[in-house]
C-alpha cells in the first residue's frame, strides 16, 4: 500500500478514536466501534477483546483465555457438536475451542467486516478453515437453519444486540432440541438504595453504555434477563454474575502492569491511564457480568 493511503487510513482512524472517545453526544454503533479497536488489543500473545475470567489467572492473556474456558465448558462443547460462535471478534477462542474442545465443526457471525477479514486468514493460516467456518452475519438474524446447531455462545456481546431479545429468539430457533446456549455478559447491578452510590451507578453504566453501543432496551438486571430466557422458549436458565471475578482484578492488574496500555492506540492511552488512576468499586459500580445458560427443551413425543 503507498505511504499516502497508509497515512490517510492512519488519519482517519486518529480522527475516528477523537470523536468516540471525547464527542460526549456521539453514539457509534457496535461494527465502527470495533473497526476502531481494530487489532489493538491489550492480551500480549493473542487478540482477544474480552475482560477475562480471573479466578486463577496471572495475566491478562491467560484471563482472557480463561474466560473463553469458562464459556465452552458452560455449553459442554464435545467432539459432536456443531457449534455457533456470535461476535468472535479475531477467532482465538474459536482457535482455543478447536484445539482444546475439538467440536465437529464451528460456525462464526459476526457484524464487524473487518474482524471477519482478519479472523478468516488467521484460521486458514493455522490450517483450521475446514473446522472453522468464519462468516459476516447477525445474532438477530442468523443465516442458519432450523434447529441446525447443537451450541450457541456468545463471549462478551450479547449485550450489542438489538436486543437481546431477538438473540434469544434466533438461538431458540437455530438449536436442536436439547442444545445449549450460553453468554458471558454484561448488564446492569441493581439500584443501590442510597443516592449517592446510585448516581456513580448510573454514571458508570451510561459511560460504557454510550461509548459500547448497548442499546437501552438491553438495560436490564440479572431477575429480568433471567426472566427473558423463560420467555423466549428456554428451560433450565441459569444467570450468575462472576463480576468479583472479572472488573475489580483486571483493573488491578492493568495498574500493576502500566506497559500494557501501550498496546491500545495512542488516542486510547489517556482514557485508560485515566480509567486506571481510580478506585475500580467507582469506575465499575454500574457494571454487572454475568454468566448465562439455558437449554432449548426436549420436543415432547405424541
Amino acid at each position: 500500500m503507498p505511504d499516502t493511503a497508509v497515512t490517510t487510513r492512519s488519519l482517519r482512524q486518529t480522527l475516528g478514536y477523537l470523536h468516540w472517545v471525547y464527542n460526549p453526544f456521539q453514539r457509534l454503533d457496535a461494527s465502527r466501534v470495533y473497526d476502531l479497536l481494530s487489532t489493538y488489543a491489550a492480551t500480549e500473545h493473542a487478540l482477544y477483546l474480552n475482560l477475562g475470567y480471573w479466578q486463577q489467572a496471572g495475566d491478562l492473556d491467560a484471563a482472557s483465555e480463561a474466560l473463553a474456558t469458562l464459556v465452552a465448558d458452560t455449553a459442554r462443547i464435545g467432539p459432536q457438536d456443531r457449534v455457533l460462535d456470535l461476535g468472535f471478534g479475531f477467532a482465538d477462542q474459536d482457535i482455543l475451542w478447536a484445539r482444546t474442545h475439538r467440536p465437529a465443526q464451528i460456525i462464526g457471525l459476526n457484524i464487524t467486516a473487518s474482524q471477519v477479514e482478519v479472523a478468516r486468514r488467521r484460521v486458514a493460516e493455522l490450517g483450521l478453515a475446514g473446522q472453522i467456518d468464519l462468516r459476516h452475519g447477525s445474532a438477530t438474524e442468523m443465516p442458519l437453519p432450523d434447529e441446525s446447531v447443537d451450541k450457541v455462545v456468545a463471549v462478551e456481546c450479547a449485550f450489542h444486540f438489538r436486543s437481546r431479545e431477538d438473540f434469544f429468539r434466533e438461538a431458540l430457533r437455530v438449536l436442536r432440541p436439547g442444545g445449549r446456549l450460553v453468554a458471558a455478559d454484561i448488564i446492569p447491578m441493581p439500584a443501590r438504595s442510597t443516592a449517592v452510590p446510585r448516581l456513580k451507578q448510573r454514571m458508570s453504566w451510561r459511560l460504557v453504555a454510550g461509548k459500547f453501543a448497548i442499546p437501552p432496551e438491553n438495560a436490564y438486571t440479572r431477575p429480568t434477563y433471567h426472566a427473558k430466557l423463560k420467555m423466549a422458549g428456554l428451560d433450565q436458565v441459569e444467570v450468575r454474575s462472576i463480576r468479583d471475578q472479572v472488573y475489580a482484578p483486571l483493573h488491578r492488574w492493568l495498574a500493576e502492569h502500566p506497559d500494557t496500555v501501550k498496546r491500545l492506540h495512542p488516542m486510547a492511552r489517556l482514557p485508560a491511564r485515566t480509567a486506571l488512576r481510580l478506585d475500580a468499586g467507582s469506575v465499575y459500580s454500574g457494571l454487572d457480568y454475568v454468566l448465562a445458560s439455558a437449554v432449548k427443551p426436549l420436543k415432547v413425543v405424541g
